[in-house]
């Protein structure tokens, strides 16, 4: 996590924004030397960083330098972000004396650091004021990490590029099994030996060489163990003419491989020389060779193992056991994957019983019955955790003993750390360094919260995690990514994806939350809000979730009340009670770069909310009582993320909205009172969610129309709803102007044509709408609400929509019919509602000729099915 923090603080330092900082402030005091030794102190250290994160979880010295170089890092980072927010402020200030068209043609919204000669340094009073801080801060930070550069010597760290997974010693496997220790995976195995029989599969003639079956799962799921049982079924030794058992591990090394199928060690290392002898070994033969714990993405080395073991007879298969499913993938083996899942609840409590008592206790189980199941839910479901609490047990005689256990922290078990967290610690090694930080801000959640995908984008988004700048992609596209590998790689489970077959959410796997927050044991805190905490440093906090009792009052522990380091605060309360927040405490916390302070019955936000400078992320979602938001708001010109969705009693968003030039993702669905958006908000033109648009009507030119939306050329959303329809003028010209056909992402579309004007005829404004409103053919889903045309005139376009799957037309006063709706050649879903003057709805419905509806009927009819 350092090495991902500090790479990111080099190039930050290496800009040409911060050469103009740079010099500016050397104009007021000269920093630049001291700047120049920072960047040469990062440099020194970033080369002793791998060695230092290895050793960090055995030594407790080793992780307090690791703190300090942390808190040095953070502290910079603050002080390029407060360099980064003036700046951007005094550029919002001189468009605003400009006028407001300086804003609305500007097509980059998100601004860095103006050139020298714009600089605010060069202003009056404040302005000057801030530069003397910033520089004083570089020196003291420098004189602080030139320190700790120092101090790297006494650790002896190896200046070395070898990664963790190589440096952690990994445990080497073999074929054979106690069976005895064997609990469950009684259905995978029938699976796995089904497949390796050719009872459940069938290779095409296009599918040429060996079958590979991938085993996938987390560390100390059991992977090995269901290869074992397959590898030694009486069954499987009859099938193959040959079996071979190799532990790959990291690197994937072909020649060791190759040598291990052919047993022979005693060669020379001539890759192509080997490669021919494996093909001529299993020629003709059938085999079937295991694979265990493959860890290689490189297809190449892959690829030439497979290509000499072509020659073997049909009915060969090789057997792969990996952690990451996109080995799986480049072996172009999905097809006939078995992912291996936590046990059950009873088969994980054998397990664990198996291990607590020897044979001659059986009759003790009952007395530690009530605590061992307890014992056991902490296990998961992972086997692996299961037999190494069990064996802890089996030396505690003592019911006093097994309470000890359960109320421990996991992490704080040195078998628990030295037998389960190595598995986990060998896959959190292979990550990358910016992808590992995302890993850990994920203790900063509850144990089995529901993770949505979009949600945990945002928030790293809001630590600066997706901001590397060798990436040219979006910030959400790179989120994507980052979650994406930390799926195929297991850290996430219990997946659900949504009606369109992207994920959704996801939770952690008990046992793994437990090694992230033991990564993170001086960084995060999940505790209970108003708990007495003893001994605490709040200076190396960086994450605190607070989980809140029923009515209780929010209050930080004590030592958080004057906290420098805190970057996120979050707040989490299930029952939705009201909860009295003392916002002089949050307003303290002045590094915040997120703040979750949804469903707590947060009923108004203070004017110094933008005290919080830093701030990029707030959550005030499913609040109630909110009914406004104060104009100050608009200064935290960082913001990029603001959920206000199931604040109903909101009623408006403040006028300057548009000096959020920051804001990308803007949640407001669910808040019912909010009858119209201010123009500023349609200056928001770096925008990617925004999920609810009031369209505006009247002579009102201080709110958004419907022409406005086509402003959001960059929508990502996949969810629009579009509200007061009927209230839109010059309707035709509006709903052309929106541009809904461009809006590609765009998945599931609402149009609510609620609340008509009385200037204007309703049916004819409502018609010429809906018939402008051409959204993109992939629309897959369309809701249509209080809609007064007397045709439904979207029978010009909807025919375009070839994906549309589920359709909804809700509150029709004066339609009479519907068009061919059974054309639409993927429409599962059709909901009609509330109309009052249909008169018939026949065959026309389904586009076809009463003749053709007979012969369907009839050969439904003669269906067997």
């Amino acid at each position: 996590m350092a090495d991902a923090l500090i790479s990111f603080l080099i190039e930050q330092l290496a800009s040409t924004a911060f050469e103009q900082m740079k010099e500016n402030v050397r104009l007021v005091l000269d920093v630049e030397k001291e700047v120049d030794q920072f960047t040469q102190s990062l440099k020194t250290i970033q080369a002793v960083l791998k060695d230092a994160e290895n050793r960090r979880v055995e030594e407790a010295v080793v992780q307090d330098w690791l703190d300090k170089l942390k808190g040095v890092s953070y502290e910079m980072d603050n002080v390029l972000d407060e360099w980064n927010t003036q700046a951007l402020k005094q550029q919002i200030k001189k468009q605003e004396n400009e006028g407001e068209n300086a804003l609305v043609n500007k097509k980059k919204v998100c601004f860095s650091i103006p050139s020298p000669s714009n600089c605010f340094c060069f202003g009056q009073g404040r302005p000057i004021v801030v530069c003397h801080a910033i520089a004083k801060d570089i020196k003291d930070l420098n004189s602080r990490l030139t320190k700790i550069a120092e101090d790297r010597h006494n650790y002896q760290f190896q200046y070395t590029t070898i990664s963790g997974i190589e440096q952690l010693q990994q445990l080497k496997t073999f074929s054979l099994v106690d069976v005895s220790e064997i609990f469950g995976r009684e259905n995978e195995k029938h699976t796995l030996i089904s497949m390796l029989l050719g009872q459940s599969t069938c290779t095409s003639e296009e599918e040429r060489g060996p079958l590979v079956i991938p085993v996938v799962g987390m560390g100390g799921m059991g992977k090995t163990t269901l290869a074992q049982l397959a590898y030694n079924d009486e069954n499987v030794k009859a099938h193959f003419n040959v079996r071979k058992w190799v532990c790959v591990s990291d690197p994937f090394d072909e020649i060791k491989i190759a040598k291990a199928i052919i047993n022979e060690t005693q060669i020379p290392d001539e890759l192509d020389a080997l490669m021919e002898k494996v093909s001529k070994f299993v020629e003709d033969k059938r085999f079937l060779l295991v694979l265990d714990d493959v860890w290689t993405e490189n297809d190449t080395k892959w690829k030439q193992l497979k290509l000499a073991l072509m020659s073997g007879a049909p009915g060969s298969t090789i057997l792969v056991t990996t952690r990451k499913v996109i080995v799986a993938r480049m072996m172009g083996a999905t097809k006939h994957m078995i992912h291996l899942d936590k046990l059950s609840d009873q088969i994980c409590s054998s397990l664990f019983y198996h291990f607590a008592f020897l044979d001659g206790e059986k009759d003790k189980s009952c007395l530690f019955e009530a605590v061992g199941n307890e014992i056991v839910k902490k296990c998961d479901g992972l086997p692996l955790a299961a037999k190494t609490l069990g064996s802890l047990m089996c030396y505690k005689n003592t019911l006093q003993e097994w309470r000890d256990v359960l109320h421990s922290e996991m992490w704080k078990i040195k078998k628990v750390e030295q037998n389960v967290f190595r598995p986990l610690l060998l896959s959190y090694y292979d990550l990358a360094s910016e992808i590992k930080r995302c890993l850990l801000f994920c203790a900063s959640f509850p144990k089995d919260y529901v993770i949505f995908k979009d949600n945990l984008i945002e928030l790293w988004m809001s630590q600066n995690y997706l901001n590397l700048k060798r990436r040219k992609e979006e910030k959400r596209a790179i989120g994507q990514e980052y979650f994406d590998d930390l799926v195929m790689r297991s850290f996430f489970q219990d997946i659900q994806m949504d009606e369109y077959g992207k994920i959704q959410s996801c939770k952690m796997h008990d046992m793994v939350h437990d090694f992230v927050q033991f990564l993170t044991r001086n960084e995060c805190f999940i505790i209970e809000a108003n708990q007495a905490i003893e001994k605490l440093s709040s200076d190396s906090v960086y994450h605190l979730t607070l989980m809140l009792a029923a009515e209780s009052p929010l209050s930080l522990p004590a030592p958080f009340h004057t906290c420098k380091t805190l970057r996120s605060l979050a707040t989490f309360n299930d029952r939705g009670d009201t909860t009295r927040i003392d916002w002089d405490l949050i307003l303290q916390l002045k590094c915040l770069r997120a703040l979750n302070l949804g469903r707590i019955g947060v009923e108004e936000v203070p004017k110094e909310i933008d005290e919080l400078l830093h701030l990029r992320y707030i959550d005030l979602s499913e609040n109630g009582w909110l009914k406004e938001l104060p104009d100050a708001m608009c200064n935290l010109c960082n913001l990029e993320t603001l959920h206000l969705e199931g604040c109903h009693s909101l009623e408006k968003l403040p006028k300057a909205m548009g000096k959020l030039i920051n804001l990308k993702h803007l949640y407001l669905n669910g808040c019912d009172d909010l009858r119209r958006l201010p123009k500023g908000v349609g200056r928001l033109r770096g925008l990617r969610i925004l999920d609810r648009f009031v369209c505006g009507g009247g002579d009102d030119k201080e709110i958004l129309e419907l022409g406005d939306l086509g402003s959001f050329e960059h929508l990502q959303g996949t969810t629009l709803w579009i509200e007061k329809l009927g209230n839109v003028k010059d309707a035709r010209e509006q709903a052309q102007k929106a541009q809904l056909e461009k809006k590609k992402h765009l998945l599931q579309l609402g149009l609510d044509f609620g609340e008509h004007s009385r200037e204007q005829p309703r049916r004819i404004s409502d018609e010429e709408v809906l018939d402008a409103l051409r959204p993109h053919p992939d629309l897959k889903s369309l809701n249509v609400w209080d809609y007064e045309g007397s045709t439904l005139v979207f029978g010009n376009w909807i025919m375009s929509l070839q994906h549309l799957t589920h359709l909804t037309l809700g509150r029709f006063s004066y339609c009479e019919s519907l068009p061919p709706l059974g054309k639409l050649p993927y429409l599962e879903d059709l909901y009609i509602h509330g109309m009052n003057r249909m008169k018939k709805v026949g065959v026309e419905l389904l586009g076809i000729e009463e003749t053709q509806l007979h012969l369907l009927l009839l050969l439904l009819l003669l269906s067997p099915n």
